[in-house]
């Protein structure tokens, strides 16, 4: 059954069009005449069965049929380039789309990522940012590094480390003292983590404190944010050491508290069951849990 796709040709016409609201900046562009862009959209519209733009004495305006049409298409060209380019720079090699926890892939696996880059020189390994679960059969992606508890449906999950948090302040909330205790950081501003919602209940708790005021205070999603906040005094936050190194080293945050709280949940590379077999996504998770399991070992929780 033939499918119901106009031409490639006419779809880009358009969204040169749509994206200059004009016809002969959309020529100029594509290196076309003007009447050549204006048959190729009058042929979308006849195949559309729609109007997408509005002619007139002063040019043309997108309809709101149009509008809505020529953002979609931009899309999926945005799409179809990206897949292009991707196979032309890497002929015959493999590649690995993967999605991280932005700060985790930032801070952890970025840095280390070379080391598989040199073992293994013809893979290719493309991060994607996602903070929660999904669909792998909605994606184009072969694996997810996330923080959880590894019930993900369809999966096999692989356990790289716990979380173990730790308060960290700006170094003007410590008042010149070398750290603070539990009750002294129960009266300041708590910053939030909000995929750890009783963070600081449980560090509390630990602590043999009842803090009615535990889960008050401006929530963030990132690690990243709290950190950023954190530096600027605006309170204090839990946070793995191993996310705020260079902050830490350079002195713009402290550890208030020398006592940390370790998460019952942790980092797992999730991989697809359909993707289990894949040698490429094989030789990326034995690296990726000897990272792993090098790091635990060399930084037991405090």
């Amino acid at each position: 059954m033939r499918r119901k796709i106009p031409s490639t040709a006419a779809l880009i016409s358009f969204e040169a069009a749509a994206r200059h609201q004009s016809f002969t900046k959309a020529a100029d562009e594509l290196a076309l005449t003007q009447s050549a862009i204006c048959r190729q959209i009058a042929g979308l519209e006849a195949f559309l069965g729609i109007e997408l733009f509005r002619r007139s004495r002063r040019g043309v305006k997108l309809t709101e049929a149009g509008l809505s049409y020529s953002r979609r298409v931009a899309t999926q060209l945005d799409a179809v380039e990206r897949d292009a380019l991707a196979v032309m720079g890497q002929p015959g090699a493999g590649s690995l789309e993967l999605a991280v926890v932005p700060t985790f892939g930032t801070q952890w696996l970025l840095p280390r990522l070379k080391e598989f880059q040199r073992l293994h020189p013809d893979v290719t390994v493309n991060l994607t940012n996602r903070t929660r679960p999904f669909l792998f059969a909605d994606t184009e992606l072969d694996a997810a590094i996330y923080f959880g508890d590894a019930d993900w449906s369809g999966t096999e999950a692989y356990f790289l480390m716990q979380e173990n948090l730790l308060p960290v302040c700006s170094p003007a909330l410590l008042d010149g003292q070398s750290q603070l205790s539990a009750e002294q950081i129960a009266n300041l501003p708590l910053l939030q983590q909000s995929t750890r919602p009783y963070a600081w209940r449980q560090w509390f708790s630990s602590r043999g404190l009842n803090v009615p005021r535990d889960m008050s205070g401006p929530r963030y999603e990132l690690f990243s944010m709290l950190a950023q906040a954190a530096m600027h005094e605006m309170g204090i936050a839990l946070i793995p050491p191993f996310l705020i190194q260079r902050e830490l080293a350079e002195g713009r945050l402290v550890i208030a508290h020398p006592q940390g709280s370790q998460s019952d949940k942790g980092y797992y590379l999730i991989v697809p069951q359909r993707k289990v077999e894949s040698a490429t996504l094989q030789a990326f998770r034995d690296w990726l849990v000897s990272a792993a399991s090098a790091y635990r070992a060399a930084n037991p929780p405090v």
